[in-house]
């Protein structure tokens, strides 16, 4: 998904250097790929917050239960990778926002 979501932003910031105009069905094409990478966002934002909670789960029963420790760690890391690629997505459609405005 990164490497799709870059080479789209890439294709387009191409484009708006070389001042090429965008026709009506490019931009339709731009805006459903904004609700598109809105949604994928979104499902990622909830996978978060199930680890996010799963995570806290799992550092309590850590406490209660010394061998927790191992898999705990193991959460905790899929916890920041998943955080790292929401921030990720979240950060690629605010500059699409950005892009689709100076589009218009």
């Amino acid at each position: 998904m990164k490497k799709y979501i870059k080479d789209y932003i890439n294709e387009l910031e191409t484009k708006l250097n070389e001042n090429k105009k965008f026709t009506e069905k490019e931009k339709m094409i731009l805006k459903e790929k904004i609700m598109y990478f809105q949604h994928e966002r979104l499902i990622h934002l909830l996978v978060t917050l199930f680890y996010a909670i799963f995570t806290l789960i799992f550092i309590f029963l850590s406490i209660l239960f010394p061998y927790f420790i191992i898999p705990c760690f193991m959460v905790i890391i899929f916890l920041i990778l998943y955080v790292r690629h929401y921030f990720f997505l979240e950060n690629a459609v605010q500059y699409l926002y950005k892009l689709y405005d100076r589009i218009i």
